[in-house]
């Protein structure tokens, strides 16, 4: 399901994947599949993670890499499960043949 809620972003973040939710900025991207993509392929790692798992890595990941970078954007930028979304954002058949925790070949990468 997808939802509109303006308020909940701020900077350049448009989009959010609370499970089972799609969060937009904006009406106008409920209509862009690249985003929407990128937003189910989130899902489907919520849903292999079993929701509490997947916020525990995602945190964790994240202040790890805030530390190794010393930038919290490009800390978000290299999570593993941000970098499969972008990866394969634009192939819109990937929530098909993707593997199962298909995240994990982008730790190190």
């Amino acid at each position: 399901m997808i939802l509109v809620f303006k308020h909940l972003f701020r900077k350049n973040y448009v989009g959010l994947t609370l499970w089972p939710f799609i969060i937009v900025k904006e009406d106008t991207y409920m209509q862009d599949q690249v985003l929407i993509n990128h937003e189910r392929i989130h899902l489907k790692q919520q849903q292999e993670l079993l929701l509490v798992f997947f916020y525990l890595w995602y945190l964790g990941e994240w202040l790890f890499r805030t530390v190794l970078y010393l930038d919290s954007y490009r800390a978000y930028q290299n999570i593993s499960f941000e970098r499969e979304a972008y990866a394969n954002e634009h192939r819109l058949d990937y929530i098909q043949k993707r593997k199962p925790y298909g995240f994990l070949n982008y730790i190190f990468r």
